[in-house]
């Protein structure tokens, strides 16, 4: 084996040192440490190097939605300022205007044309809508001439005359008021039985808003008393082909599940009138469901039904 010289073993020598000085002064290929100084103590943690590309893709990936900016909020909503006085209603989900109409007593032409609604299909929740006639509170403030006392002389004649019974007084003095019929109305309005068959489920406030009877399809269905129809179709969920007749200011009745419907909407109508012919739409069986509404609200139709023979 051949022995280097001693410049050779120099020039090795020089060489091994300064690959270990590179080898110690070189950064280590882990995370950083990075100096923490906390109350005067010196602790070290780990810092995570990223990637320029990377750290860009991880940003479009994770970038906030529209829903976290902050929403501005759009106008109130037309007649907002009237939600919750007497005479409106606000909508809710799942209404419409027929539903509408009929739980506050009213015709849906009259309530569209009293909102000013062109399209009666397009109503939005929490649309405030007025469900009550407009001149209904001007008719209740409307000045009217006072009535005199009984017995009261007009002004004119009371330093001329006394005042004297005269025969026609004494004659109304002694005639009964007429009495309502039995089962009418507090406003005297009677109605009628829609139908005789007999009844399948009665009253109940919670389940069944109204009366059902039992009978063949194409049975008649009758008018229960002197009135407009102001619905008939088959808009309104659960009910079927429906017929709705306003009878005054007061009371609506209703006669759903109809095969077929014999009167148009505006059309006036008699008591015991042919207004339908009995069916199974939207049941699950030949029934005629029939309700008396109070302002809207369900009444116990048997309270207000003459007695059958």
């Amino acid at each position: 084996m051949k022995l280097l010289s001693s410049r050779q073993s120099w020039m090795v020598i020089s060489v091994l040192s300064v690959c270990l000085l590179a080898a110690c002064t070189s950064r280590p290929r882990g995370p950083i440490p990075v100096e923490d100084r906390v109350a005067g103590q010196s602790t070290s943690r780990p810092v995570q190097r990223v990637q320029p590309q990377a750290a860009t893709n991880s940003a479009r990936t994770t970038a906030p939605v529209a829903t976290s900016s902050p929403i501005s909020m759009g106008p109130a909503m037309a007649g907002s300022e009237n939600a919750g006085k007497p005479g409106y209603y606000s909508v809710r989900p799942g209404d419409t205007l027929t539903k509408i109409a009929l739980d506050h007593g009213q015709a849906w032409r009259d309530i569209a044309k009293w909102n000013g609604l062109e399209n009666p299909n397009m109503i939005e929740v929490d649309q405030v809508l007025r469900v009550a006639p407009p001149l209904m509170e001007a008719a209740a403030n409307r000045q009217t001439k006072p009535v005199m006392a009984q017995n009261q002389v007009p002004p004119s004649s009371a330093t001329n005359s006394t005042p004297t019974p005269t025969a026609t007084s004494a004659a109304t003095s002694n005639t009964p008021s007429a009495s309502p019929p039995a089962n009418a109305s507090d406003d005297g309005m009677s109605f009628a039985w829609p139908h005789p068959g007999p009844v399948l489920a009665g009253f109940d406030e919670a389940k069944n808003k109204g009366l059902d009877f039992a009978g063949k399809a194409g049975d008649p269905v009758l008018a229960a008393g002197d009135g407009k129809v102001v619905y008939a179709g088959s808009g309104l969920r659960g009910y079927g082909n429906l017929v709705i007749l306003k009878h005054n200011n007061t009371y609506l009745t209703a006669y759903a599940h109809n095969q077929t419907l014999l009167v148009k909407e505006d059309q006036n109508v008699t008591k015991g009138q042919r207004i339908a012919d009995m069916g199974s739409s939207d049941s699950d069986r030949v029934k005629l469901h029939f309700e008396i509404r109070k302002q809207g609200k369900p009444v116990d139709p048997a309270k207000l039904l003459p007695a059958r023979p």
